[in-house]
């Protein structure tokens, strides 16, 4: 069912989407003033005052320890390490693709990359600046966030929700919180200057970006449970599969993407990763099984693999990669499910599979040509070649264990 809203938004903030790079030298802890996000009138077109911009889109790794609270940023472009204040204690670790969320009992930190990405369609900009903490967001373990240009949305465990403006993290300031008005099931995600929620009935609501109730479609996703922003639209995880919510010049239109069959409550899909710009998701699908959801296609395949302990693909047409619990990386052929490639014995001390609700251990990351996958008990990250056979491109050693791992800058 379509919908029409006429509200008029929050203008964005300055510039958006995200990436990455630092200035300093290894094991020097960073604490310079950040840049000003925003572009004079007056200045060249593309222009961020107190950054750099940059000809090619830089990268870094944000990494964390929670038993010693070490965390540092490795930037990918030059191979530096960066020692940055210690986080202990964390619960989790997420990224909007500049900032990095330390989910701590105390609240979530907030640390700039100090690097980002403008894009403006037809084409893009880079930029770096330094590195530097941002301070805490209100929210401690289990709480969720997500941004976009204009805000930054806090979710908390309960499925409260402020909304904080993305202007004041860039300029190194937390900055103070609106609250959005009744209680969410899972995150509630900015899409398109409005603010996409499911109720605690199930129910998709739409808000605008005061957190005035908008025109929403007719749909429900019952025990929603991740989430994922594509070209095509926010990808919501529901009990039945997938719910995709788009939007076109004002009007929310919903389509389910059902998995076909009956799929049993430890094999659905719960948590999505893919490479950011992609619309193919992936995730675990029990303790032998991946899912790739096809968002373009809307269809759902599901991998048979080994024991799975993290998943991810580049998108259509590479393949699905797999950690499996032999400590391993298997890459597999999505339309056939055949085992193509795999690499020789990379990490000890591998989690058992499906480890529901553990977000420290290994994760693949995944950019344009590149995926990352960190080895918390070898101090170290390998840097693999997608299209070259799983190939182990470069090896960073680490003076941590880096438990915790994101990739910003893409």
């Amino acid at each position: 069912m379509s919908v029409r809203n006429n509200v008029i938004p929050w203008a964005p903030a300055a510039l958006v989407v995200i990436s990455l790079l630092t200035t300093g030298c290894a094991g020097h802890e960073d604490t310079a003033s950040a840049p000003q996000a925003t572009a004079s009138a007056s200045a060249p077109h593309g222009y961020v005052e107190g950054a750099q911009e940059k000809a090619e889109q830089q990268s870094r790794l944000l990494l964390n320890d929670p038993a010693t609270g070490d965390t540092r940023v490795l930037d990918l472009i030059t191979g530096t390490t960066h020692k940055v204040s210690r986080t202990t204690g964390t619960t989790g670790l997420t990224t909007d693709g500049r900032f990095g969320y330390f989910h701590t009992a105390g609240g979530t930190r907030v640390l700039d990359g100090g690097a980002w990405m403008v894009d403006h369609g037809d084409h893009v900009h880079y930029y770096s600046a330094a590195i530097r903490d941002v301070g805490r967001l209100p929210g401690g373990p289990g709480s969720r966030v997500r941004s976009d240009a204009a805000v930054t949305v806090v979710t908390d465990e309960e499925g409260r929700t402020r909304i904080y403006r993305r202007a004041d993290l860039e300029k190194g300031k937390v900055g103070s919180g609106r609250t959005l008005p009744g209680t969410h099931a899972g995150a509630v995600v900015p899409y398109a200057e409005h603010l996409l929620g499911v109720t605690d009935d199930g129910k998709v609501a739409v808000y605008d970006r005061e957190g005035r109730r908008a025109e929403s479609p007719d749909e429900e996703c019952e025990n929603p449970r991740g989430d994922a922003v594509t070209r095509r639209g926010v990808v919501l995880g529901c009990a039945d599969g997938a719910l995709l919510v788009r939007e076109d010049d004002g009007t929310f239109t919903a389509e389910k993407i059902p998995y076909g069959s009956d799929v049993a409550e430890a094999e659905r899909a719960t948590a999505f990763r893919h490479r950011p710009g992609s619309d193919t998701l992936t995730a675990p699908s029990g303790k032998r099984a991946a899912w790739v959801l096809n968002v373009g296609e809307r269809t759902w395949t599901r991998v048979k693999t080994g024991s799975v302990v993290c998943a991810n693909t580049a998108g259509e047409g590479s393949v699905l990669i797999v950690l499996e619990t032999d400590g391993a990386l298997h890459g597999y052929d999505i339309a056939t499910g055949k085992k193509v490639s795999r690499t020789k014995r990379l990490l000890t001390g591998v989690p058992d599979a499906g480890r529901e609700g553990s977000d420290a251990g290994p994760v693949i990351e995944v950019d344009r040509s590149r995926a990352y996958l960190n080895d918390p008990k070898g101090t170290r990250v390998y840097e693999i070649d997608y299209n070259d056979n799983l190939r182990i491109a470069r090896t960073f050693a680490l003076d941590v264990e880096p438990a915790l791992m994101v990739e910003t800058g893409r």
